[in-house]
């Protein structure tokens, strides 16, 4: 797949709620993930480890209250979107989260993703 190809499918998958099928599809097995500085998984490596950081994160969910996800702008091997949630959080109460994605493609796999936002204020 070409970088426009994984990015439509990324929206795709994310849009049906399907985020565990999108890395076991579209990710490198060497796929490095960074988050925010100061962030519990600031930076993870390999695809279990993005997997985990992922089902760590979902379980700090009480309930989903909706989602928006953008259309991929698309630059040679790179692409960026914004996602937008509306969560509660346990313990932490419900909490509107905006942030924007970018990601690296190389040889048809997502090599690199990187997120940007800002944590609101508890």
């Amino acid at each position: 797949m070409d970088t426009k190809q994984v990015a439509n499918r990324l929206v795709e998958l994310c849009r049906l709620g399907e985020n565990l099928q999108a890395i076991n599809e579209l990710y490198d097995q060497d796929v490095v993930s960074k988050e925010i500085s100061g962030y519990l998984n600031e930076m993870v490596s390999g695809k279990d480890s993005v997997i985990k950081k992922n089902q760590e994160w979902f379980t700090t969910v009480e309930e989903f209250h909706g989602s928006e996800i953008s259309d991929p702008i698309i630059a040679e091997n790179h692409f960026t979107l914004s996602m937008k949630m509306d969560c509660t959080f346990k313990g932490q109460g419900r909490m509107q989260v905006e942030e924007l994605c970018v990601y690296k493609v190389d040889n048809g796999k997502i090599k690199e993703e990187q997120f940007f936002y800002s944590m609101p204020p508890q």
